[in-house]
């Protein structure tokens, strides 16, 4: 007979192998979040974020809050296994051919500029707040495939496709935001001694190292250069992924996918929820009706909720019509629409752009982005899957 501690640990077995699971992980870390910043434990949460931790070794230190250490070390293994990603899809994947990367690259540059075009319009006058333009212009790449994965095998594979690539060349727009827009005062020394770490995972990937230990190894020390030069950390983790070897001789382990492999569920399941909770907290006391409609609440859900689905659609349509691309085999345009709809869902990589567009100076502007950000992702969520349900039980036509 079955017991129940067994019956418990095979039903969680089930559930992490969902699809959606991740998802709803991150969904409920950022509600624990919320709920706790509207509690009378608000003081306990603040204070276990703001916790200082030092690593010194000699005249080298790094001190930083919880919070920080989280989107800055955490994220960069986000960033990581979102380069591995973005490199085996290059090399042997849905970006290896402008065929395929065709309609979801249109969409998805739509999807960036249009997005970023209404919160400029709402905050044109305020020359603080427009710092914050790229945070509608983000793609929530699990929670959206989670939405989808939600309504199973009604999901034409074509569609998935669409989305997963339309989320991964957002992810890379993302990067380059970053790298370009976000980035501090910069040390020379750091840089020198990063772009010095640089050379070394090129050399290793060019004299066959395959072993990953050597590659983390420097990486972690990329990682310190980064940290220390201005430039956001989280770009090492890109990095360090461009260099790990994914081509090997047949019969040989594909360091690459290993890595890709390993890090996928502790991602998934640990790193997005913890940085979920960590920025989701968001006090809603004195928080008034002007305020939430506010120009910065207001123009990133707005961006993303309207703006997103506006650009996706509006670019895919005119790809589509203009022959530059056709509409993905087995989809319709209502579930093209719906599918473009779920891509306002920022969450995740909106959060991380608002914690480098608004610092601790800006905290009103940063608690106001984040409102922003659950409004325009869990309204995208909704909508997207109510409309995606009611396109998928249709019948299909063109």
């Amino acid at each position: 007979m079955t017991t129940t501690p067994n019956r418990a640990a095979t039903a969680i077995r089930e559930f992490l192998k969902l699809e959606s699971a991740s998802g709803i992980i991150l969904v409920g870390a950022a509600a624990v979040a919320l709920a706790l910043s509207n509690s009378p434990l608000a003081g306990l949460y603040a204070l276990l974020i703001e916790t200082p931790l030092e690593i010194r070794l000699g005249s080298l230190e790094i001190a930083k809050p919880l919070l920080l250490w989280i989107n800055d070390g955490l994220m960069a293994i986000f960033f990581l296994l979102v380069g591995l990603e973005i490199k085996r899809e290059v090399l042997d994947g849905q970006l290896s051919s402008l065929g395929q990367i065709a309609l979801p690259g249109i969409a998805a540059i739509g999807g960036m500029a249009v997005p970023a075009l209404i919160y400029v319009f709402f905050n044109f006058n305020n020359p603080g707040a427009l710092g914050g333009w790229a945070i509608p212009a983000a793609t929530d790449i699990a929670f959206a495939l989670g939405v989808l994965a939600i309504l199973g095998s009604r999901v034409p594979l074509s569609l998935k496709l669409f989305l997963l690539t339309l989320a991964i060349i957002d992810d890379l727009g993302a990067i380059v935001i970053i790298a370009v827009f976000y980035s501090g005062k910069l040390s020379l020394l750091s840089l020198g001694l990063a772009g010095a770490a640089v050379a070394v995972l090129i050399a290793m990937n060019l004299l066959g190292v395959k072993r990953l230990a050597a590659y983390i190894v420097v990486g972690v020390i990329l990682w310190i250069c980064v940290l220390k030069s201005g430039v956001h950390a989280t770009l090492a983790g890109v990095v360090l992924a461009f260099t790990i070897p994914m081509r090997t001789k047949e019969g040989e382990p594909c360091p690459l996918r290993d890595l890709e492999h390993t890090l996928h569920p502790w991602v998934a399941f640990i790193i997005m929820p913890v940085f979920a909770f960590a920025n989701a907290g968001v006090s809603l006391k004195g928080m008034t009706l002007s305020g939430l409609f506010g120009p910065i609440p207001a123009g990133v859900a707005l961006g993303l909720f309207i703006g997103k689905q506006l650009g996706v659609f509006g670019f895919a349509w005119a790809a589509i019509r203009f022959g530059l691309a056709s509409l993905p085999e087995g989809a319709t345009w209502r579930s093209l629409y719906g599918t473009a709809v779920l891509c306002g869902i920022g969450f995740t990589m909106s959060l991380f752009i608002s914690t480098l567009a608004f610092d601790y100076s800006m905290y009103d502007a940063a608690v106001s982005a984040r409102l922003g950000i659950l409004a325009g992702s869990f309204a995208s969520a909704i909508a997207g899957f109510l409309i995606l349900k009611s396109a998928l039980s249709a019948p299909r036509q063109n």
